[in-house]
């Protein structure tokens, strides 16, 4: 299995500002020599959350790290409001759309270093196999797109931030100095970050 849980309660998102880090880590002594890690971000349907994932992982990781997402049952269009909310944030969504994870288990599909599902149903279905076995963890956060009306933007802002800070502490890692089981501890710590999943939260 790719997948793991646990909970914290989510506290309302701060106004954003456009507080992107303009040195993020992963930037830090980077050189064209350096290893660049492929990272893959699964949700059900590939329309909110993995996309937000996906989104920030290759702003903040400014090279270093090169994010894909999918979905085991793609809603096959990115929710608007995901798009919308990037957008006024000066991310680049050119490309994006939802697809099936079944892209990324081809013979000639990139070969992932890491794996993150961010949502608790992706979470506890069976993936495919994956080449190169990646480090897997479960960040999981809750559904922005199931707030409607007026309160749904700040839920995909508070969404886009609980993903920005973890992605910001995987971004801190010593990853070339780490062990697999310290890496994989540390990983489940950070997917038990403010604003954790009822699964993701339960993981102990």
């Amino acid at each position: 299995s790719c997948c793991f849980w646990r909970r914290t309660a989510a506290r309302a998102a701060p106004s954003f500002a456009n507080r992107w880090l303009p040195n993020s880590p992963a930037a830090e002594g980077f050189t064209v020599t350096d290893k660049v890690y492929n990272v893959l971000f699964l949700c059900t349907g590939n329309s909110a959350r993995s996309i937000l994932g996906e989104a920030l992982m290759n702003k903040l990781g400014e090279g270093r790290f090169r994010a894909y997402s999918a979905g085991s049952q793609p809603k096959g269009d990115v929710h608007p409001m995901a798009l919308s909310v990037l957008t006024g944030l000066g991310f680049d969504t050119a490309g994006m759309r939802s697809k099936s994870w079944d892209e990324f288990s081809a013979p000639d599909a990139p070969k992932f270093d890491f794996i993150f599902t961010v949502c608790d149903n992706a979470a506890g279905e069976t993936c495919p196999v994956w080449i190169g076995h990646p480090l897997t963890a479960h960040w999981g956060i809750e559904d922005p797109a199931a707030v409607e009306g007026e309160g749904q933007r700040e839920a995909f802002l508070q969404a886009l931030r609980f993903l920005q800070n973890r992605i910001s502490l995987f971004l801190a890692l010593p990853i070339s100095s780490l062990d697999e089981m310290a890496m994989r501890s540390k990983l489940k710590e950070i997917g038990q970050a403010e604003g954790a999943s009822a699964k993701a939260g339960a993981v102990k």
